[in-house]
C-alpha cells in the first residue's frame, strides 16, 4: 500500500498550501540525497517530493481527495490508480520544449517596486507662475542594514542543494506516452538557486523597509486641476533591491475668490456702481502681478468686458501669458430715499426718458435700461 499524501508531509487533510509547502521544505532539507546519504532518505524524499507535487494544486489535490486512497496521484475515482492529470501532459510538452531551446535559470529575487500615486493642493497663482511643493508620504525604501542582499549581516545565501543553484528540478512524468522528464522549479528555494537561511532582521528577509520620504516637486505654470506629474525612479523600491517605481503628484487646484480660468485667460466680475458706470471711473484690481488700475470708461454697459494683455496664465512649454478679462456689472440702487427718487426723475426728464420706450431694441445709455425699476419705488 502506498503511504497517504497527508501522512507523508505530516499534515491535516485540511491543511493549507502554505502549511503544505512549509512541511516539504523542511522535510526536503533533511531527507535530499546531497545532504543525507542514507539510501531510505533518499527513497523517503521521493516520496515527499511527489506528495507535494500533488497537494500543492489545487486541481490536484481535489482528484486525489476523490481517489479514494493513497498514492493514486490524482487518478479518476474507480480508475485503480493508473489516472492521469491533463495539467501534466501540458507540463511535460512545455518542460521538454525548454530543455531543448535555451536553459533555465533561476528566478530573480529582485523585482521593480511598485508606483505610487500622491495628491497635492496647490493655489491658482501656482497654476499662473510655477512652483516647487513638498510631498511627504510612506514608502518601501531600501534596508541599509542589508543593502537590499535580505541576509543578516556577515552572512549570505548558500547553494540551494535541491537543484544545485540551477532553480530547477527534473521530474519524471507518467503519461499516456509513457514516461518523460520535465524540468520545474526547485520547491525547496522557490526557483532562486539559493536558499537564505540567515534573514536580515532589519527588514525580515525582503531588502526594504518602510519609511517616510519628502520630495521636493517642481509644478511647472499651466497645470491643470488633475495633472499627474511622473517622478522616475521615486516609487517603492523593489523586493531585494530592485529598481524602484514611479511617483505620480496629483495636482488639485484650489479655487480662488475673484478669478476663474479659461483656458490661458483669468476672468474677473467687478461691480460698479451706475454712477460710475456712466460717468467712468478708475477701479484698483488686485492681480497676481499686484494691483492694477482698471479704467471704466463714461457710459459703460452691464456685462462690458475690459481686457488686460499678458497677466494671465503661462501656458505649458509656452512663454506668452494669456490674459485677464473683467467682466463689468453694474449696480443699481435700491431702498432710495424721495430726495434721490426726486433727482433720479429729474435726471430722467432732462434725458426725455420719460416715457418707457417697447418693442426692438434700446439703444440708450444705462440709465435708459434700469429707469423702469425705479419710477415705482
Amino acid at each position: 500500500m502506498n503511504e497517504d499524501y497527508y501522512d507523508l508531509l505530516g499534515v491535516p487533510r485540511d491543511a493549507t498550501t502554505d502549511q503544505i509547502k512549509k512541511a516539504y521544505q523542511k522535510a526536503a532539507r533533511t531527507l535530499h540525497p546531497d545532504v543525507n546519504p542514507d539510501p531510505d532518505a533518499a527513497e523517503k524524499y521521493k516520496k515527499v517530493s511527489q506528495a507535494y507535487e500533488t497537494l500543492k494544486n489545487p486541481d490536484k489535490r481535489r482528484q486525489y481527495d476523490m481517489g479514494g486512497g493513497p498514492g493514486m496521484g490524482g487518478g479518476f475515482p474507480g480508475g485503480g490508480g493508473a489516472g492521469f492529470d491533463f495539467s501534466d501532459i501540458f507540463d511535460m510538452f512545455a518542460g521538454a520544449s525548454g530543455m531543448r531551446g535555451r536553459g533555465q535559470g533561476p528566478v530573480p529575487r529582485q523585482r521593480r517596486g511598485g508606483d505610487i500615486l500622491r495628491r497635492t493642493t496647490i493655489d491658482l497663482r501656482d497654476v499662473v507662475f510655477g512652483t516647487e511643493q513638498k510631498v511627504t508620504f510612506r514608502t518601501a525604501v531600501l534596508c541599509e542594514a542589508c543593502h537590499g542582499s535580505c541576509c543578516a549581516e556577515g552572512t549570505s545565501p548558500t547553494r540551494c542543494s535541491a537543484c544545485n543553484g540551477t532553480g530547477h528540478v527534473q521530474r519524471v512524468v507518467q503519461s499516456l506516452l509513457g514516461q518523460m522528464v520535465t524540468m520545474a522549479p526547485c520547491t525547496a528555494c522557490e526557483g532562486h538557486g539559493d536558499i537564505i537561511e540567515s534573514k536580515c532582521p532589519s527588514c525580515a528577509g525582503h531588502g526594504r523597509v518602510q519609511s517616510e520620504k519628502t520630495l521636493t516637486v517642481k509644478i511647472p505654470s499651466g497645470v491643470e486641476n488633475g495633472t499627474r506629474i511622473q517622478l522616475r525612479g521615486e516609487g517603492e523600491i523593489g523586493e531585494a533591491g530592485g529598481p524602484a517605481g514611479d511617483l505620480f503628484v496629483e495636482l488639485a487646484v484650489q479655487e480662488h475668490e475673484i478669478y476663474t480660468r479659461d483656458g490661458e485667460d483669468l476672468v474677473a466680475h467687478v461691480s460698479v456702481p451706475m454712477t460710475s458706470a456712466a460717468l467712468g471711473a478708475t477701479v484698483p484690481l488686485e492681480t497676481f502681478d499686484g494691483v492694477q488700475e482698471l479704467q471704466i470708461r463714461p457710459g459703460s454697459q452691464p456685462g462690458e468686458e475690459i481686457t488686460l494683455k499678458g497677466l494671465g496664465v503661462t501656458p505649458l512649454r509656452r512663454e506668452r501669458r494669456g490674459d485677464i478679462r473683467v467682466e463689468i456689472d453694474v449696480e443699481v440702487p435700491t431702498g432710495l430715499t424721495d430726495e434721490q427718487k426726486d433727482l433720479l426723475e429729474q435726471f430722467s426728464a432732462l434725458r426725455g426718458e420719460e416715457t418707457p420706450r417697447t418693442g426692438g431694441r434700446r439703444h440708450g445709455g444705462v440709465f435708459d435700461k434700469i429707469r423702469d425699476r425705479f419710477r415705482d419705488l
